[in-house]
């Protein structure tokens, strides 16, 4: 079996993570989408679509997983073409997991399986949380992997963020 997860991973945190382990160790391969693959150096979207790639294969590759592919996926802003537009990026797939209502409902209009994956402590395993937390100095580290981590600190991450927040008022 063949299954598709996607996600923005603004950044992947071990919400996302336990979810793909979960997957890879039902499925012969994992196809990772990162959504909204064009959007970046954002407070909501900070990091690039590389950059997001480094800190998903990086985590999967430290737990020795290796099951898996990682997509970056450009919206497209059009419903009815967008599944379509994700077909032609990947290879073919026997099961969508998500939890996002809409792309659920896109997928099984097209007749795909969708399941609804396990939610991980969805509260405090949120990018919007995680943003948050780097941009108030808190600590954010405890909500991603190690090699996370080590990805913002070499791209200077939080810097990059504060930056974003500035204005020039």
């Amino acid at each position: 079996m063949r299954a598709l997860y996607m996600g923005r991973f603004q950044p992947y945190h071990l919400g996302h993570h336990e979810v793909i382990k979960q997957i890879a160790s039902e499925a012969d391969e994992v196809i990772i989408c990162i959504g909204s693959a064009q959007r970046s150096h954002e407070l909501e979207n900070p990091f690039t679509a590389g950059e997001r790639y480094l800190m998903i294969s990086k985590s999967l590759r430290e737990e020795g997983i290796s099951n898996f592919y990682i997509v970056p996926i450009l919206d497209v802003n059009w419903n009815a073409v967008w599944v379509s537009h994700v077909e032609s990026l990947i290879p073919p797939v026997d099961v969508v997991f998500t939890n996002n209502p809409l792309i659920g409902r896109l997928f099984k209009e097209r007749s795909y399986e969708v399941r609804t994956p396990l939610l991980f402590n969805r509260k405090e395993y949120s990018g919007s949380e995680i943003r948050r937390r780097m941009l108030n100095n808190e600590n954010w580290g405890v909500l991603v992997s190690k090699a996370v981590v080590e990805v913002v600190k070499e791209i200077e991450g939080i810097r990059r963020m504060n930056s974003l927040r500035r204005t020039d008022t």
